[in-house]
């Protein structure tokens, strides 16, 4: 069979049996076109060497891992898609191993930066004006507990009492978990909730409400409140995002002696390798601080 008659198959097959959308079929085509083009073989008789050549060239032309990764998973899909519909009696690609894609470390705030941030939220809030309060209540809850933001702003009011110790949130996949509340931040929502009970003229079942068809603050004005915070804070504000203080929450915990799987249930994470990336965040700090403070670093 000719190439042209085989990859119409496979993209015939994709549509039917995986529904895939018009522009993935295209991205197929040109990244299975790409390889053959590349190694002028056919799909009928191409060998694992073929595919490996392939994969050679692709890195010395310099592409990314994740390109050469998409690539290599186009032509396993074919490869196998031609052996179990009988069109070849092999899978060339069945032992070819993927690159390995290096996960992007979580960028930090250091400990000094959140301190910096919630003292000035707290100096704004001093003045007693209620959007101030809120900044406030929303950064100190943001680092007690490691909320995702999408967690903090949908929060029902009845979550958070005078004397809540432990916050029960719903995670993703309607899982629920239970949080510990810090002093400072229940403090912090009872002042801000006490200013904002003498201006309400309807109360909202949500913690953080808003006027907005939602009914209460969405991810993004809180993503704005917090560079705004930033930038009087004297920290670049591209430093500055709820998630980046998720993060700050878990690796300060851990840089303190937490327990990591106390850290992966407070974080609502499914699988403890998710939150095992903040241990090798840790691991590249340590390695810094060895290499530019050590004594000996300059003999």
């Amino acid at each position: 069979m000719r190439n042209s008659d085989i990859l119409e198959q496979f993209l015939e097959m994709l549509v039917a049996e995986k529904g895939r959308a018009h522009n993935s079929l295209l991205a197929y085509s040109r990244d299975l076109n790409h390889f053959i083009v590349l190694t002028a073989v056919s799909f009928a008789t191409a060998q694992a060497e073929d595919i490996r050549v392939y994969l050679d060239l692709l890195h010395k032309d310099g592409l990314k891992a994740s390109t050469i990764a998409r690539r290599l998973s186009a032509i396993r899909q074919l490869f196998l898609f031609l052996y179990r519909d009988g069109l070849r009696a092999d899978n060339p690609a069945a032992n070819i191993e993927s690159p390995r894609i290096a996960q992007p470390l979580p960028k930090l705030l250091s400990e000094q930066d959140v301190d910096q941030l919630l003292d000035t939220a707290e100096q704004m809030a001093s003045g007693g004006k209620l959007e101030y309060l809120r900044l406030h209540a929303l950064v100190e809850t943001l680092y007690a507990t490691g909320f995702r933001v999408s967690e903090l702003v949908t929060l029902p009011r009845r979550a958070v009492g005078a004397d809540t110790a432990m916050i029960v949130v719903q995670g993703k996949g309607g899982r629920e978990r239970m949080v510990p509340l810090g002093d400072k931040a229940r403090v912090s929502i009872r002042l801000y909730l006490n200013a904002l009970r003498a201006v309400e003229k309807q109360p909202s079942s949500y913690l953080f409400p808003s006027r907005g068809k939602e009914g209460h603050l969405t991810r993004r004005r809180v993503g704005q409140l917090m560079k705004d915070l930033a930038v009087q804070a004297g920290i670049m504000p591209s430093a500055v995002s709820p998630h980046k203080l998720r993060h700050a929450f878990a690796t300060h915990l851990l840089a303190h002696g937490a327990d990591l799987r106390a850290v992966q249930q407070m974080l609502g994470h499914a699988d403890i390798s998710t939150t095992q990336v903040y241990t090798h965040v840790l691991e590249e700090r340590l390695k810094t601080l060895v290499l530019t403070k050590h004594p000996l670093k300059d003999l």
